[in-house]
Protein backbone atom coordinates (compact mmCIF):
# COMPACT_ATOMS: atom_id res chain seq x y z
CA UNK A 1 0.00 0.00 0.00
CA UNK A 2 1.44 3.42 -0.94
CA UNK A 3 2.02 6.10 1.66
CA UNK A 4 -1.07 8.32 1.56
CA UNK A 5 -0.95 12.09 2.13
CA UNK A 6 -4.57 11.97 3.32
CA UNK A 7 -6.51 10.02 5.98
CA UNK A 8 -7.74 6.78 4.46
CA UNK A 9 -11.26 7.54 5.65
CA UNK A 10 -11.28 10.54 3.27
CA UNK A 11 -10.67 8.10 0.38
CA UNK A 12 -8.98 10.74 -1.79
CA UNK A 13 -6.67 13.74 -1.42
CA UNK A 14 -9.08 16.60 -0.94
CA UNK A 15 -8.21 20.15 -1.92
CA UNK A 16 -9.45 21.44 1.43
CA UNK A 17 -6.95 19.14 3.15
CA UNK A 18 -4.12 20.36 0.95
CA UNK A 19 -5.00 24.03 1.59
CA UNK A 20 -5.00 23.51 5.35
CA UNK A 21 -1.65 21.72 5.11
CA UNK A 22 -0.21 24.53 2.98
CA UNK A 23 -1.68 27.62 4.63
CA UNK A 24 -2.48 26.44 8.15
CA UNK A 25 -6.19 27.20 7.93
CA UNK A 26 -9.27 27.51 5.81
CA UNK A 27 -8.70 29.14 2.41
CA UNK A 28 -11.33 30.18 -0.15
CA UNK A 29 -10.89 30.85 -3.86
CA UNK A 30 -12.28 34.10 -5.24
CA UNK A 31 -13.06 33.79 -8.96
CA UNK A 32 -12.07 36.78 -11.09
CA UNK A 33 -12.68 37.82 -14.70
CA UNK A 34 -9.86 40.00 -15.99
CA UNK A 35 -11.41 40.45 -19.44
CA UNK A 36 -9.14 38.05 -21.34
CA UNK A 37 -10.11 36.16 -24.48
CA UNK A 38 -8.67 32.99 -26.08
CA UNK A 39 -6.80 32.21 -29.31
CA UNK A 40 -9.77 30.10 -30.45
CA UNK A 41 -11.98 33.19 -30.18
CA UNK A 42 -9.89 36.18 -31.25
CA UNK A 43 -8.99 34.80 -34.69
CA UNK A 44 -5.52 33.46 -33.99
CA UNK A 45 -6.76 29.86 -34.09
CA UNK A 46 -10.45 30.43 -34.68
CA UNK A 47 -13.45 32.51 -33.70
CA UNK A 48 -15.99 30.08 -32.28
CA UNK A 49 -14.08 28.87 -29.24
CA UNK A 50 -13.67 25.24 -28.23
CA UNK A 51 -16.57 23.04 -29.25
CA UNK A 52 -18.05 22.79 -25.74
CA UNK A 53 -17.11 26.17 -24.26
CA UNK A 54 -19.38 28.91 -23.02
CA UNK A 55 -17.73 30.71 -20.11
CA UNK A 56 -21.11 32.22 -19.18
CA UNK A 57 -22.09 28.77 -17.88
CA UNK A 58 -19.72 29.18 -14.91
CA UNK A 59 -18.30 32.72 -14.81
CA UNK A 60 -19.48 36.31 -14.68
CA UNK A 61 -21.95 37.70 -17.22
CA UNK A 62 -19.96 39.78 -19.70
CA UNK A 63 -23.06 41.39 -21.17
CA UNK A 64 -22.48 43.95 -18.45
CA UNK A 65 -19.27 45.91 -17.95
CA UNK A 66 -16.70 44.03 -15.90
CA UNK A 67 -15.83 45.58 -12.57
CA UNK A 68 -12.18 46.31 -11.80
CA UNK A 69 -10.30 43.31 -10.47
CA UNK A 70 -9.89 44.73 -6.99
CA UNK A 71 -13.62 45.43 -6.77
CA UNK A 72 -14.40 41.87 -7.88
CA UNK A 73 -11.96 40.56 -5.30
CA UNK A 74 -13.33 42.73 -2.48
CA UNK A 75 -16.90 41.67 -3.20
CA UNK A 76 -15.90 38.02 -3.34
CA UNK A 77 -14.02 38.26 -0.06
CA UNK A 78 -17.01 39.93 1.61
CA UNK A 79 -19.30 37.10 0.49
CA UNK A 80 -16.83 34.40 1.54
CA UNK A 81 -16.35 35.95 4.97
CA UNK A 82 -20.08 36.18 5.46
CA UNK A 83 -21.18 32.79 4.17
CA UNK A 84 -18.06 30.62 4.26
CA UNK A 85 -16.33 31.96 7.37
CA UNK A 86 -13.07 31.94 5.42
CA UNK A 87 -10.12 33.98 6.67
CA UNK A 88 -7.59 33.52 3.87
CA UNK A 89 -8.11 33.86 0.15
CA UNK A 90 -6.67 32.92 -3.22
CA UNK A 91 -7.25 35.29 -6.14
CA UNK A 92 -8.38 32.98 -8.92
CA UNK A 93 -7.99 34.39 -12.44
CA UNK A 94 -10.49 31.97 -13.95
CA UNK A 95 -12.35 33.17 -17.04
CA UNK A 96 -10.83 32.40 -20.44
CA UNK A 97 -7.00 32.44 -20.88
CA UNK A 98 -5.29 34.40 -18.14
CA UNK A 99 -1.76 34.45 -19.56
CA UNK A 100 -2.95 35.75 -22.93
CA UNK A 101 -1.38 39.19 -22.79
CA UNK A 102 1.92 41.05 -22.61
CA UNK A 103 4.24 40.26 -19.73
CA UNK A 104 4.11 43.90 -18.64
CA UNK A 105 0.32 43.83 -18.42
CA UNK A 106 0.27 40.42 -16.72
CA UNK A 107 2.73 41.54 -14.04
CA UNK A 108 0.67 44.65 -13.28
CA UNK A 109 -2.52 42.58 -13.12
CA UNK A 110 -1.19 39.80 -10.91
CA UNK A 111 0.62 42.11 -8.52
CA UNK A 112 -2.46 44.30 -8.16
CA UNK A 113 -4.11 41.76 -5.86
CA UNK A 114 -1.13 40.97 -3.65
CA UNK A 115 -1.62 43.91 -1.29
CA UNK A 116 -5.23 42.97 -0.53
CA UNK A 117 -5.46 41.84 3.10
CA UNK A 118 -5.60 38.07 3.64
CA UNK A 119 -4.88 37.20 0.00
CA UNK A 120 -2.27 34.44 0.28
CA UNK A 121 -1.73 33.62 -3.38
CA UNK A 122 -2.94 33.61 -6.95
CA UNK A 123 -4.36 30.90 -9.20
CA UNK A 124 -4.01 31.40 -12.95
CA UNK A 125 -6.21 29.47 -15.37
CA UNK A 126 -4.77 29.21 -18.87
CA UNK A 127 -4.10 27.07 -21.94
CA UNK A 128 -0.88 25.10 -22.45
CA UNK A 129 -0.24 26.89 -25.75
CA UNK A 130 -0.46 30.35 -24.16
CA UNK A 131 2.64 30.40 -21.99
CA UNK A 132 6.29 31.11 -22.79
CA UNK A 133 9.70 31.66 -21.22
CA UNK A 134 9.04 35.32 -20.40
CA UNK A 135 5.81 34.46 -18.61
CA UNK A 136 7.52 31.62 -16.75
CA UNK A 137 10.17 34.11 -15.56
CA UNK A 138 7.44 36.45 -14.33
CA UNK A 139 5.59 33.67 -12.51
CA UNK A 140 8.79 32.39 -10.94
CA UNK A 141 9.53 35.90 -9.65
CA UNK A 142 6.00 36.22 -8.28
CA UNK A 143 6.38 32.86 -6.59
CA UNK A 144 9.14 34.38 -4.47
CA UNK A 145 6.58 36.80 -3.01
CA UNK A 146 3.42 34.69 -2.87
CA UNK A 147 1.91 31.33 -3.66
CA UNK A 148 1.38 30.81 -7.41
CA UNK A 149 -0.53 27.96 -9.03
CA UNK A 150 -0.97 27.56 -12.79
CA UNK A 151 -4.07 25.69 -13.95
CA UNK A 152 -3.98 24.20 -17.44
CA UNK A 153 -6.97 23.09 -19.45
CA UNK A 154 -5.77 19.61 -20.38
CA UNK A 155 -9.30 18.50 -21.33
CA UNK A 156 -8.06 15.25 -22.87
CA UNK A 157 -4.85 13.27 -23.22
CA UNK A 158 -5.89 12.07 -26.68
CA UNK A 159 -5.13 14.08 -29.81
CA UNK A 160 -8.21 12.68 -31.55
CA UNK A 161 -10.38 14.31 -28.88
CA UNK A 162 -8.46 17.58 -28.84
CA UNK A 163 -8.90 17.82 -32.60
CA UNK A 164 -12.62 16.99 -32.43
CA UNK A 165 -13.13 19.56 -29.67
CA UNK A 166 -11.30 22.24 -31.71
CA UNK A 167 -8.78 22.95 -28.97
CA UNK A 168 -6.11 24.14 -31.38
CA UNK A 169 -3.19 22.26 -29.79
CA UNK A 170 -2.05 18.68 -29.25
CA UNK A 171 -1.31 16.77 -26.06
CA UNK A 172 2.45 17.13 -26.49
CA UNK A 173 1.97 20.88 -26.04
CA UNK A 174 0.24 20.15 -22.74
CA UNK A 175 2.96 17.78 -21.63
CA UNK A 176 5.71 20.34 -22.35
CA UNK A 177 3.88 23.19 -20.59
CA UNK A 178 3.31 21.13 -17.44
CA UNK A 179 6.92 19.95 -17.39
CA UNK A 180 8.25 23.50 -17.77
CA UNK A 181 5.91 24.83 -15.10
CA UNK A 182 7.07 22.19 -12.66
CA UNK A 183 10.72 22.88 -13.51
CA UNK A 184 10.17 26.55 -12.62
CA UNK A 185 9.04 25.51 -9.14
CA UNK A 186 5.39 26.41 -9.66
CA UNK A 187 2.36 24.51 -8.43
CA UNK A 188 0.61 22.82 -11.38
CA UNK A 189 -3.08 21.98 -11.67
CA UNK A 190 -4.75 20.24 -14.61
CA UNK A 191 -8.37 20.29 -15.73
CA UNK A 192 -9.72 17.28 -17.59
CA UNK A 193 -13.12 16.42 -19.06
CA UNK A 194 -14.59 12.93 -19.30
CA UNK A 195 -17.50 12.05 -21.54
CA UNK A 196 -16.38 13.06 -25.02
CA UNK A 197 -17.98 10.80 -27.64
CA UNK A 198 -14.51 10.22 -29.11
CA UNK A 199 -13.38 8.26 -26.03
CA UNK A 200 -14.38 4.88 -24.61
CA UNK A 201 -14.67 4.15 -20.92
CA UNK A 202 -11.48 2.07 -21.10
CA UNK A 203 -9.63 4.98 -22.71
CA UNK A 204 -10.78 7.28 -19.93
CA UNK A 205 -9.45 4.89 -17.31
CA UNK A 206 -6.20 4.44 -19.25
CA UNK A 207 -5.72 8.21 -19.17
CA UNK A 208 -4.92 7.90 -15.45
CA UNK A 209 -1.58 6.26 -16.30
CA UNK A 210 -0.79 9.10 -18.71
CA UNK A 211 -1.67 11.76 -16.13
CA UNK A 212 0.38 9.92 -13.50
CA UNK A 213 3.43 10.51 -15.65
CA UNK A 214 2.90 14.27 -15.75
CA UNK A 215 4.32 16.52 -13.06
CA UNK A 216 0.85 17.37 -11.80
CA UNK A 217 0.23 18.59 -8.27
CA UNK A 218 -3.55 18.79 -8.55
CA UNK A 219 -6.39 17.77 -10.85
CA UNK A 220 -9.94 18.90 -11.62
CA UNK A 221 -12.21 16.24 -13.10
CA UNK A 222 -15.31 17.44 -14.93
CA UNK A 223 -18.05 15.53 -16.74
CA UNK A 224 -18.86 16.83 -20.21
CA UNK A 225 -21.61 19.43 -20.19
CA UNK A 226 -23.66 20.37 -23.20
CA UNK A 227 -24.42 24.04 -22.57
CA UNK A 228 -26.34 26.60 -24.54
CA UNK A 229 -24.70 28.83 -27.17
CA UNK A 230 -21.96 26.36 -28.07
CA UNK A 231 -21.11 24.42 -31.22
CA UNK A 232 -21.53 21.27 -29.13
CA UNK A 233 -25.12 22.20 -28.36
CA UNK A 234 -25.88 22.38 -32.08
CA UNK A 235 -24.18 19.04 -32.74
CA UNK A 236 -25.96 17.41 -29.82
CA UNK A 237 -29.37 18.59 -30.98
CA UNK A 238 -28.72 17.15 -34.44
CA UNK A 239 -27.15 13.89 -33.31
CA UNK A 240 -27.41 13.18 -29.57
CA UNK A 241 -24.75 10.95 -28.05
CA UNK A 242 -24.74 9.15 -24.67
CA UNK A 243 -23.73 11.13 -21.58
CA UNK A 244 -23.00 9.74 -18.14
CA UNK A 245 -25.83 9.06 -15.73
CA UNK A 246 -25.25 9.89 -12.06
CA UNK A 247 -24.51 6.27 -11.16
CA UNK A 248 -22.24 5.78 -14.16
CA UNK A 249 -20.30 8.88 -13.12
CA UNK A 250 -19.91 7.70 -9.54
CA UNK A 251 -18.57 4.34 -10.70
CA UNK A 252 -16.27 5.88 -13.33
CA UNK A 253 -14.78 8.40 -10.89
CA UNK A 254 -14.11 5.68 -8.34
CA UNK A 255 -12.48 3.44 -10.96
CA UNK A 256 -10.37 6.38 -12.12
CA UNK A 257 -9.32 7.47 -8.62
CA UNK A 258 -8.19 3.94 -7.83
CA UNK A 259 -5.71 4.23 -10.72
CA UNK A 260 -4.58 7.81 -10.05
CA UNK A 261 -1.35 8.67 -8.22
CA UNK A 262 -2.33 9.30 -4.58
CA UNK A 263 -0.28 12.48 -4.17
CA UNK A 264 -2.31 14.37 -6.79
CA UNK A 265 -4.66 16.76 -5.01
CA UNK A 266 -8.27 16.46 -6.17
CA UNK A 267 -9.81 19.88 -6.66
CA UNK A 268 -13.03 18.71 -8.33
CA UNK A 269 -14.90 15.48 -9.00
CA UNK A 270 -18.25 16.85 -10.16
CA UNK A 271 -18.85 19.81 -12.45
CA UNK A 272 -21.83 22.14 -12.45
CA UNK A 273 -23.25 24.88 -14.62
CA UNK A 274 -25.18 28.05 -13.91
CA UNK A 275 -28.96 27.71 -13.86
CA UNK A 276 -30.47 28.11 -17.30
CA UNK A 277 -27.31 27.27 -19.25
CA UNK A 278 -27.23 23.47 -19.10
CA UNK A 279 -28.83 21.31 -21.80
CA UNK A 280 -27.50 17.90 -20.72
CA UNK A 281 -26.91 15.85 -18.66
CA UNK A 282 -29.43 17.02 -16.06
CA UNK A 283 -28.82 15.12 -12.86
CA UNK A 284 -31.23 15.33 -9.95
CA UNK A 285 -28.66 14.88 -7.20
CA UNK A 286 -26.71 17.90 -5.97
CA UNK A 287 -22.93 18.11 -5.91
CA UNK A 288 -22.54 17.57 -2.16
CA UNK A 289 -24.62 14.38 -2.23
CA UNK A 290 -22.76 13.07 -5.29
CA UNK A 291 -19.42 13.63 -3.56
CA UNK A 292 -20.74 11.76 -0.53
CA UNK A 293 -21.85 8.88 -2.77
CA UNK A 294 -18.41 8.75 -4.40
CA UNK A 295 -16.80 8.50 -0.98
CA UNK A 296 -19.27 5.80 0.10
CA UNK A 297 -18.66 3.80 -3.08
CA UNK A 298 -14.91 3.86 -2.48
CA UNK A 299 -15.45 2.84 1.14
CA UNK A 300 -17.72 -0.04 0.12
CA UNK A 301 -14.94 -1.30 -2.14
CA UNK A 302 -12.32 -0.85 0.55
CA UNK A 303 -10.57 1.36 -2.00
CA UNK A 304 -9.01 4.82 -2.15
CA UNK A 305 -7.14 7.12 -4.52
CA UNK A 306 -4.08 5.19 -5.70
CA UNK A 307 -5.48 1.79 -4.66
CA UNK A 308 -4.49 0.30 -8.02
CA UNK A 309 -1.52 2.57 -8.68
CA UNK A 310 1.59 0.45 -9.19
CA UNK A 311 5.20 0.89 -10.27
CA UNK A 312 4.69 -1.04 -13.49
CA UNK A 313 1.71 1.10 -14.57
CA UNK A 314 3.38 4.49 -14.22
CA UNK A 315 5.65 6.21 -11.75
CA UNK A 316 7.60 9.23 -12.90
CA UNK A 317 8.52 10.55 -9.48
CA UNK A 318 8.73 9.36 -5.89
CA UNK A 319 5.59 9.50 -3.76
Amino acid sequence: MPILPFPIEDRYYRYSKYLRQTFGGRVYRISLDAGFTCPTRDGRLGTGGCLYCNNASFSADRSRSLKPIKDQLAEGIDRAQKFRKAGKFLAYFQAYTNTYGSVKYLEKLYRSVLDVPNVVGILIGTRPDCINDDIFTLLKDLNQDTYVSVEYGIESVYDKTLGWAQRGHDFETTRRAIEQTYEHGLHVTGHIIFGFPTETRDEILQSAAILNNLELDALKIHHLHVVKQTVLADLFSQSPFPLFTEQEWIELVCDFLERLRPDIVIQRLVGDAKPGTLIAPKWKTGKAVLLSKIQMELASRGAFQGYRFTDDESQSREI
